[in-house]
């Protein structure tokens, strides 16, 4: 390769990933409506298709049909138990600020059924005064509760923002479902790997995405349900903001729900409702754990092929950075890292016999032969 070629390709490149990054920047705040855009794209593409073969190939109605089918399904029943939440969460930080509920008092009821020998092994762990910890956790409550009410009220008062959002998400999501297989096809021409490599990463790609979307929705929607119908059928107060809390942490693999359970089994116990605190262990430990252990392992890591100590830790890095797109940024990325280290062996293979022909033809070093077929597609 001459040197003019070769600063040409260089220049080439930097320019390539200067615009690549600008424009990024630009979608960026965006990212989580383009994001689910392109999530719901891949999950309802298989609706995409079905709709396509009944309406004899006319990919703007099925598009359309398929739309219409997302927002009845996913989008407007999300609205409605979103607005249930707010409600309830609101009305339950009223009772906290009136002093209807009082959590120091719900505190004090349970150590105050602990045996003696028990308060002094507290007392020893540096708790001397057990009534301020009941006071720091009534704080907790109230703060966490005020969140939730600040968030609905900031939701309110950036609604253009959130409408402008929605927007992009649906006009996205009807283009990528039109024309999305052919996007597909054209994306992977312009990645300079080899068709299997091609084909593996892609179809890495598509599983993850369906099996950990559909299966931690799933898992979370059947433990949310369970907790929240128990938690109604034993009147406990707000039975519906806290069985759509136990599904959000069932987000979290074999610990979530466990998390508002099992502080209400322990508050039953300590204050004599010993049957109410027992079918609530019973059916926490048996029926919602059983579901996390039974469908977790079904739905996500049977389809995708990944260990669940690595769906775990990759799940909670994703929540902790992202927030709840996490549930599904952090298994794909350890799904396409496992998958990328899975190709090495075989992409060193194809490196080395790609030498090993050229060799004889060129002095050209390494680096530059094995981008070569990537420059030859580049206008001279």
């Amino acid at each position: 390769m001459s040197t003019r070629n070769r600063l040409y390709f260089r220049s080439f490149i930097l320019l390539l990933s200067v615009v690549s990054l600008a424009f990024i920047w630009i979608l960026f705040p965006f990212y989580g409506a383009i994001f689910w855009g392109v999530i719901l794209a891949i999950i309802f593409a298989p609706v995409q298709r079905y709709l396509l073969r009944k309406t004899n190939g006319r990919k703007t109605i099925s598009a359309l049909l398929s739309l219409i089918f997302i927002l009845l399904l996913v989008i407007i029943p999300v609205f409605l138990l979103s607005g249930a939440i707010i409600q309830e969460a609101m009305l339950l930080y009223k009772r906290m600020d009136s002093g209807d509920i009082n959590v120091a008092n719900y505190l004090e009821q349970i150590i105050s059924s602990l045996p003696p020998a028990l308060i002094e092994g507290l007392n020893s762990f540096g708790i001397a005064n057990l009534n301020d910890v009941g006071t720091k956790l009534s704080e907790f409550a109230m703060a966490a509760a005020q969140f939730l009410t600040k968030q609905a009220v900031n939701i309110g008062s950036n609604t253009f923002q959130f409408i402008i959002g929605l927007a992009i998400m649906l006009y996205l999501l009807f283009f990528l479902l039109r024309d999305g297989a052919e996007l597909a096809r054209h994306c992977s021409n312009l990645v300079p790997l080899s068709e299997d490599q091609k084909s593996h990463l892609f179809k890495k790609f598509t599983t993850v995405v369906r099996a950990t979307v559909k299966g931690n929705i799933a898992v979370a929607a059947t433990q949310g349900a369970l907790g929240g119908i128990m938690f109604w059928i034993l009147s406990v107060e707000g039975a519906l903001f806290w069985g759509v809390l136990m599904g959000v942490l069932s987000l979290l693999p074999a610990v979530g729900a466990s998390l508002i359970w099992a502080p209400v089994a322990i508050y039953f116990f300590s204050t004599g409702a010993l049957t109410k605190g027992v079918i609530l262990t019973a059916f926490g430990v048996l029926v919602i754990g059983l579901a996390d252990n039974v469908l977790r392992p079904i739905l996500v890591g049977k389809d995708t092929k990944i260990p669940d100590y690595v769906i775990l830790i990759s799940t909670l890095g994703g929540l902790s950075l992202f927030g709840l797109n996490g549930f599904v940024i952090g298994p794909l990325v350890a799904a396409m890292f496992m998958a990328c280290w899975d190709l090495f062996p075989s992409a060193i293979q194809r490196q080395d016999d790609f030498l090993e022909t050229e060799q004889n033809k060129t002095h050209t070093p390494a680096f530059y032969r094995a981008t070569k077929p990537l420059e030859d597609r580049l206008p001279r």
